[in-house]
């Protein structure tokens, strides 16, 4: 028998946990089969009644484009690497994360394709505010920064250098844009505002939570990282609301997806820096614009995995086989 989700729940999902993937589309379920109602560029999120399960795939997208190639483990490695943090972290604020054994999950998941990348996660309220944090001077901060002197509204120090360092953290959230657009870089007051209009009465509480978590976050687990030998350059967290009203951190944790990590030997500000995420086939393509047809050629691909794979047992001290 085929039935289809009841609109208001699938309308109310769709605004409780809407992703940065703009590519997603909506399944229907049958009595017999599971499907997903969100499929975007790498996840794909199936609802399990009062919990959803998050499955990490081989996909990897560029540019926002998905590429040709299955990275083998990929998933395995966002979704595992995403629970260590979590356990790490809860003593700061409630994650989503309930359980990454399949076991605990419905029989469909007990298949080989689904151990190792799936996650069973709470219901949340997603906060319509990308959390992004800063350590380090890259990427589109130090361009801004040659400019002006300022990432995001904020200024900084004279005479830094690219991939420098800064001072202290810094804060620089962003909307997350409707379908077909892109996100905007908001200032903190921004930030207030933008939350008063979903959460009227709660804006000014809720993004002085955001931005202290964040950083708090940040700190802690840039600490651990620094003393295995990775330096985490910057990152995004998403958090959503709790039946409670409580603030949980939502979505994924500092992957090699959702972060710059760097390698800590041989660091040197003044130039870019070498990477354990898929900046490395991003660079290919770069170099290979034209030729490529979207497909990375099999030892570029495996290279790719090979960093993924180097930054989770560094970070963690444990292996996962390619």
């Amino acid at each position: 028998m085929i039935f289809t989700l009841k609109s208001t729940m699938l309308d109310r999902y769709q605004n409780a946990y809407r992703h940065k993937n703009r590519d997603c589309e909506v399944y229907r379920m049958s009595a017999n089969e599971m499907k997903p109602i969100k499929k975007g560029k790498v996840r794909e999120i199936y609802d399990n009644g009062d919990s959803l399960i998050m499955v990490a795939t081989d996909r990897i997208s560029c540019f926002d484009v998905i590429l040709k190639n299955i990275i083998h483990k990929k998933g395995t490695v966002l979704t595992q690497m995403s629970k260590f943090w979590f356990d790490l972290t809860s003593d700061i604020l409630p994650n989503h994360m309930i359980s990454a054994d399949v076991k605990d999950m419905p029989e469909f998941f007990q298949q080989p394709q689904f151990d190792g990348n799936s996650m069973m996660c709470k219901k949340l309220e997603m906060l319509p505010i990308e959390c992004i944090v800063r350590g380090y001077i890259t990427g589109s901060g130090w361009a801004s920064y040659q400019k002006n002197g300022t990432v995001c509204g904020i200024t900084l120090p004279e005479g830094l250098k690219e991939s420098d360092k800064l001072p202290e953290p810094i804060y620089t959230p962003s909307t997350k844009a409707e379908i077909g657009d892109h996100d905007e870089n908001i200032s903190f007051e921004q930030s207030v505002e933008h939350l008063e209009k979903q959460f009227p009465g709660k804006g000014l509480e809720y993004a002085e939570k955001l931005r202290d978590y964040t950083i708090a976050l940040y700190k802690k687990c840039a600490d651990y990282a620094l003393e295995r030998g990775i330096i985490i350059a910057d990152t995004k967290f998403e958090f959503g609301l709790d039946e409670n009203g409580n603030i949980v951190l939502g979505d994924e944790m500092l992957t090699p997806d959702s972060s710059r990590f760097w390698p800590a030997k041989g660091y040197e500000a003044g130039h870019g820096q070498p990477s354990f995420d898929k900046q490395f086939a991003r660079d290919w393509l770069k170099d290979n614009e034209g030729k490529h047809d979207w497909e990375l050629p099999e030892d570029i691909a495996q290279k790719t995995i090979d960093k993924y794979l180097e930054a989770y047992e560094l970070l963690t001290g444990e292996k996962l086989e390619a």
